[in-house]
Protein backbone atom coordinates (compact mmCIF):
# COMPACT_ATOMS: atom_id res chain seq x y z
CA UNK A 1 0.00 0.00 0.00
CA UNK A 2 1.36 3.23 -1.15
CA UNK A 3 1.54 6.45 1.21
CA UNK A 4 -0.27 9.18 -0.06
CA UNK A 5 2.63 12.40 -0.25
CA UNK A 6 1.15 15.78 0.97
CA UNK A 7 1.87 18.54 -1.00
CA UNK A 8 3.27 21.36 0.66
CA UNK A 9 2.62 25.02 -0.37
CA UNK A 10 5.31 27.46 -0.36
CA UNK A 11 5.47 29.05 2.85
CA UNK A 12 4.16 32.69 2.69
CA UNK A 13 6.84 35.41 2.46
CA UNK A 14 7.18 36.89 6.03
CA UNK A 15 6.35 40.96 6.63
CA UNK A 16 9.08 42.61 8.76
CA UNK A 17 7.08 45.43 10.92
CA UNK A 18 8.98 48.38 12.58
CA UNK A 19 7.18 49.87 15.33
CA UNK A 20 5.48 53.15 14.19
CA UNK A 21 7.13 56.52 15.75
CA UNK A 22 5.28 59.66 14.88
CA UNK A 23 8.12 61.57 16.22
CA UNK A 24 10.42 60.41 12.90
CA UNK A 25 7.12 62.03 10.99
CA UNK A 26 6.97 65.54 12.47
CA UNK A 27 10.12 66.96 10.51
CA UNK A 28 8.98 70.82 10.44
CA UNK A 29 8.04 72.96 13.11
CA UNK A 30 4.12 73.81 11.09
CA UNK A 31 4.19 69.79 11.43
CA UNK A 32 4.91 70.08 14.95
CA UNK A 33 2.30 72.54 15.87
CA UNK A 34 -0.12 70.84 14.06
CA UNK A 35 0.38 67.30 15.96
CA UNK A 36 0.01 69.50 19.18
CA UNK A 37 -2.95 71.31 17.88
CA UNK A 38 -4.56 68.01 16.75
CA UNK A 39 -4.22 66.44 20.56
CA UNK A 40 -5.73 69.71 21.99
CA UNK A 41 -8.67 69.74 19.63
CA UNK A 42 -9.68 66.37 19.55
CA UNK A 43 -8.46 65.20 23.98
CA UNK A 44 -8.41 68.63 25.28
CA UNK A 45 -9.10 66.87 28.31
CA UNK A 46 -6.35 64.10 28.11
CA UNK A 47 -3.42 65.43 29.97
CA UNK A 48 -1.27 62.70 29.45
CA UNK A 49 -2.26 62.99 25.69
CA UNK A 50 -0.99 66.33 25.23
CA UNK A 51 2.03 65.53 27.57
CA UNK A 52 2.95 62.37 25.44
CA UNK A 53 2.18 64.59 22.05
CA UNK A 54 4.80 67.42 23.69
CA UNK A 55 7.20 64.28 24.20
CA UNK A 56 7.18 63.02 20.35
CA UNK A 57 7.88 66.58 19.53
CA UNK A 58 10.64 66.95 22.04
CA UNK A 59 12.07 63.58 20.68
CA UNK A 60 11.52 65.01 16.95
CA UNK A 61 13.96 67.91 17.68
CA UNK A 62 15.89 66.05 20.27
CA UNK A 63 15.47 65.50 23.61
CA UNK A 64 18.86 67.02 24.99
CA UNK A 65 18.53 69.83 23.23
CA UNK A 66 14.99 70.46 24.35
CA UNK A 67 16.10 69.60 28.00
CA UNK A 68 18.60 72.43 27.67
CA UNK A 69 16.44 75.13 26.25
CA UNK A 70 13.94 74.04 29.18
CA UNK A 71 16.38 73.98 31.92
CA UNK A 72 15.54 70.92 32.84
CA UNK A 73 17.38 67.94 32.92
CA UNK A 74 16.98 65.19 29.91
CA UNK A 75 16.13 62.40 32.54
CA UNK A 76 13.48 64.67 34.15
CA UNK A 77 12.07 65.85 30.88
CA UNK A 78 11.72 62.14 29.94
CA UNK A 79 9.93 61.65 32.96
CA UNK A 80 7.58 64.35 32.82
CA UNK A 81 6.77 63.76 29.15
CA UNK A 82 6.52 59.55 29.48
CA UNK A 83 3.39 57.71 29.46
CA UNK A 84 3.04 57.98 33.22
CA UNK A 85 4.55 61.43 33.67
CA UNK A 86 2.24 64.02 35.12
CA UNK A 87 4.28 67.32 34.52
CA UNK A 88 3.58 70.42 36.17
CA UNK A 89 1.99 73.20 34.30
CA UNK A 90 5.09 75.40 34.20
CA UNK A 91 6.94 72.35 33.02
CA UNK A 92 4.74 72.34 30.00
CA UNK A 93 5.21 76.19 29.89
CA UNK A 94 9.38 75.95 29.64
CA UNK A 95 8.65 72.69 27.06
CA UNK A 96 6.33 74.34 25.23
CA UNK A 97 8.39 77.44 24.77
CA UNK A 98 12.02 75.65 24.41
CA UNK A 99 9.57 73.92 21.20
CA UNK A 100 9.01 76.95 19.98
CA UNK A 101 5.07 75.77 19.94
CA UNK A 102 2.52 78.57 21.85
CA UNK A 103 -0.80 77.90 23.24
CA UNK A 104 -3.28 80.02 22.47
CA UNK A 105 -6.97 80.30 23.39
CA UNK A 106 -10.15 81.01 21.98
CA UNK A 107 -13.99 80.88 22.82
CA UNK A 108 -15.74 77.61 23.12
Amino acid sequence: MAKAVKATEPAAPRTRTVPYDIAEQLRTPEEMAAYLDAWLDEAPEAAAGIARALGDIARAKGMSQVARDAGLSRESLYKALSENGNPSFATVLKVARALGVKFHAEAA
